[in-house]
């Protein structure tokens, strides 16, 4: 091979190499700062915490009703004697217990979901140290593009978190 035709394919490589980087950092930068705010890959942990915590709390919702299901239960036992009735309560009581063990499901799942909240946060760790190394400057100047979205998800923003989610008497008094 010529020196000329060395010096093209080392050109043709070293614009394929800037190319490539050039697309690193438009990455990057769309990460770091997302045209489209409910896309944003840092809100991803927050989600995946809401998820847990609205589990956790409609079990323990569940398994607080069903205690009290229970007792109600007891009471009554004590005031039957018709054989029936005591079938009855002991196959709800049964049936409350299984509810009880269905409920396990929030530790399993919460569980499994911390997982992935660590693995999210160690690539947001990663990517926070390739925005050191180049620059936040320069990865400030790479233009974002938006994901283009149809008129509904455009409208749609998902279940809130309990501490920005509109109250029921304010979602009531909108219909008033």
């Amino acid at each position: 091979m010529s020196e000329e035709t060395e010096i093209v394919v080392l050109k043709k490589e070293l614009i394929g190499l800037f190319e490539y980087i050039k697309r690193v950092r438009e990455e990057i930068a769309h990460i770091q700062r997302p045209a489209d705010e409910d896309h944003g890959f840092e809100s991803m942990g927050e989600q995946l915490d809401g998820i847990v915590k609205a589990t956790e709390k409609a079990s323990n919702t569940i398994m607080e009703t069903m205690e009290a299901n229970n007792e109600a239960l007891d009471k009554l036992r004590n005031g039957l004697k018709n054989p029936k009735a005591l079938a009855l309560i002991d196959q709800m009581e049964a049936n409350a217990n299984t509810v009880f063990e269905a409920c396990a499901f929030q530790d399993l799942t919460g569980q499994r979901v911390n997982k992935v909240i660590k693995s999210v946060t160690y690539v947001e760790d990663r990517v926070t140290a390739l925005i050191e190394i180049w620059g936040k400057e320069e990865v400030g100047k790479v233009e974002v593009k938006g994901i283009s979205k149809t008129e509904d998800e455009q409208l749609l923003h998902g279940p809130q978190d309990e501490d920005k989610a509109l109250a029921q008497a304010e979602i009531d008094a909108l219909f008033d």
